[in-house]
């Protein structure tokens, strides 16, 4: 027998292996690194290796090993949390009216259809016990989310990330993720049942720490900034503070990842030592804690649960389709609306559609929270899969060679404004 601190690093290290080469490959296939990632955690799980060696599957999932796993991947999750908190830079959003248009449209119309689905399939996709309006709630805002860091990349990757589409998509998509965890917040709050604390008692405790936050620890954190020009104690001030505000929203029954957002975003923005400090945990953080946190996601996804019921696969393509229509028709009605040409506006309409790592999260977020059961969980992996792989291909179809991104349109709209969304220089998003 092996014992399980051995076990336990021999299936990290086949964890990072595994991921990476699959990172590698879809590199070379021309889609973002994290997509094979995803594959290669979902390939460690009942769906790939459960089918093919059910004996290295019970070895892997032991529970002494899923319990570290568990561990690092949420740590994982709570640095790159706070790294994305770190980088939201809404107030370089422009022009704000086209952008308030897109998220409006882009996100409330995913949302519509989600609660639609949601109650029509809660029998099946519901857990028992849970109040239908929180469920539904959760399960419209997985729907409506955008990946802000695999979007950053494959604008890179297509070099649209200066054009106008590019630019006003990241600026859509960062206020589009503000609004989300905002969203999540007060779903989780609103389903807090715990002897401690009441859903009326987290949502106030919420509500008190951003105001803390806001008030108290944003100055404390521009005057620390300002003293410590040191980059090792500044590193470990700020992912301690990081940390803290994740125990303290775990404290409050929210998710952790809440109050490492929240810490991020209240890290100044204007400094090059928190930028360098940024670059220094996100290499860590992507190449090592991120493909854990994506192995947990594939053992907890199985294509066994779909099985052979045409109901689950109908289910699958209901959500599926609904999920890229209505962010596609919503984010360029909106965008027409606003002004954008019908080019521009379908261009960003596929480019909003990649859902990436932040629907992974959420959907971890409600499988752990009782709000989703591993059926719905499994739809959601795949659908945000199938959404980030299709985004790269179908902009390529759309953008003909040596367009700027905007359609051919000479540059003019709105859209044709200078945007920055996300913090300058080398990102989180950018190296995903």
């Amino acid at each position: 027998m092996t014992d399980p601190i051995t076990r336990f690093l021999l299936v990290t290290a086949a964890i990072l292996l595994v991921s990476h080469v699959f990172g590698g490959m879809m590199r070379r296939l021309g889609q973002p690194a994290v997509l094979g990632e995803i594959l290669g955690g979902v390939a460690l799980g009942p769906s790939a290796l459960g089918l093919v060696w059910p004996g290295a599957l019970d070895w892997v999932s032991a529970p002494a090993v899923l319990d570290g796993l568990d561990k690092v991947g949420q740590l994982g999750l709570v640095v790159f949390m706070f790294l994305l908190g770190c980088e939201l830079r809404t107030d370089r959003i422009r022009p704000p009216r086209v952008v308030a248009a897109v998220v409006l449209g882009g996100m409330g119309l995913p949302l519509v259809a989600g609660i639609g689905i949601a109650t029509a399939l809660a029998p099946l996709l519901a857990v028992d016990g849970t109040g239908t309006t929180p469920y539904a709630l959760f399960f419209g805002l997985a729907l409506s989310v955008t990946a802000l860091p695999v979007l950053a990349r494959i604008l890179v990757d297509l070099g649209l990330d200066r054009t106008g589409v590019g630019t006003l998509a990241m600026s859509s998509a960062a206020v589009g993720d503000g609004v989300a965890w905002l969203g999540l917040t007060f779903i989780l709050a609103g389903t807090a049942d715990s002897p401690t604390t009441t859903p009326v008692e987290t949502a106030c405790l919420a509500v008190a720490l951003v105001a803390v936050t806001a008030l108290c620890v944003r100055p404390a954190l521009r005057v620390l900034v300002r003293r410590v020009d040191s980059e090792r104690p500044l590193t470990v001030s700020l992912l301690c503070g990081a940390i803290v505000f994740s125990g303290l929203t775990q404290a409050i029954n929210l998710h952790p990842v809440m109050g490492a957002f929240l810490f991020g975003v209240a890290v100044p923005r204007d400094s090059e030592t928190v930028r360098r400090v940024g670059h220094q945990l996100q290499d860590f953080t992507l190449i090592v804690l991120l493909p854990v946190f994506f192995a947990g996601v594939g053992l907890s996804t199985s294509i066994g649960l779909l099985g052979t019921d045409p109901l689950h696969w109908l289910a699958l393509a209901a959500v599926l389709a609904a999920a890229v229509l209505t962010k596609w028709a919503g984010v360029s009605g909106a965008a027409r609306l606003a002004g954008l040409t019908w080019r521009q506006s379908v261009r960003l309409g596929t480019l909003l559609n990649c859902r990436g790592i932040t629907e992974l999260v959420i959907a971890t977020i409600g499988l752990e929270a009782g709000l989703i059961n591993e059926l719905a969980f499994t739809i959601l992996v795949f659908v945000a899969v199938i959404t980030t792989a299709l985004t790269g291909p179908l902009m390529r179809k759309l953008t003909p060679r040596g367009a700027d991104g905007d359609g051919g349109d000479g540059g003019g709209g709105p859209a044709a404004e200078p945007v920055r969304a996300a913090g300058a220089g080398r990102s989180t998003a950018s190296t995903t």
